[in-house]
């Protein structure tokens, strides 16, 4: 019988983290919620979620040293999900109502306030994969369920052989932004899995089944 991946969700006071374990339980994982350093640090995976705005959650992982604990993960190739502004703080910075504040820097670029007329994007909407996803392994064509104001609207991360091209995945609200990523170790989306349903649960799953299992 083989024992589920340990995947550590990110406890930095961050909201919304109790649905993300619940999420995680159910597409199969032993999910825990902490901010203890070594299960952070040596967990199967490790998600990030994050809710509110850009600067807040960049100061909060900062504040606790959370972005350390990342980047140590990143370099040593042990995989990360980062959700919503989760995602956003991968950025080199986030520009929100006239400040420009600063990110964790993984992904080059800035986060942006969408150009459509409403505000927040709020509800079910598709996604257009790269070929080769992951994430989206026969979900291609599922809604998922987003609520943000703003996004990454452009990728400028060039990266050379050997190391693989990122998987891209875009939505479209008044104009294209990235719904998602996947880049080695590190993945991100910009919607709520743990929001959109039997597709979230399997986009879990799917990223599930690329992480190696370590005994704790």
């Amino acid at each position: 019988m083989t024992s589920k991946p340990v995947v550590a969700v990110l406890d930095y006071g961050s909201g919304n983290v109790h649905s993300a374990v619940k999420a995680l339980d159910a597409a199969g994982a032993d999910a825990r919620l902490t901010s203890d350093r070594s299960l952070v640090l040596e967990a199967d995976g490790l998600l990030v979620p994050g809710v509110g705005a850009f600067s807040a959650v960049a100061n909060a992982l900062r504040a606790t040293r959370s972005d350390e604990l990342i980047g140590r993960r990143l370099a040593g190739g042990r995989p990360v999900l980062g959700i919503c502004v989760g995602m956003q703080v991968l950025f080199e910075h986030g520009v929100e109502r006239g400040a420009d504040s600063e990110g964790l820097g993984e992904w080059p670029g800035a986060v942006t306030e969408l150009d459509a007329p409403v505000l927040p994007h709020m509800g079910w909407n598709t996604v257009t994969p790269d070929e080769g996803t992951r994430l989206f392994r026969g979900i291609e064509d599922e809604r998922f369920y987003f609520v943000h104001s703003f996004a990454a609207q452009e990728w400028t991360l060039d990266v050379q052989p050997p190391f693989p091209k990122p998987t891209l995945t875009w939505c479209d609200y008044g104009a294209p932004f990235l719904a998602a990523v996947e880049n080695g170790p590190l993945s991100a989306t910009q919607f709520h899995p743990e929001k959109s349903g039997d597709a979230g649960i399997q986009l879990l799953s799917n990223w599930l089944d690329g992480l190696s299992r370590t005994t704790l």
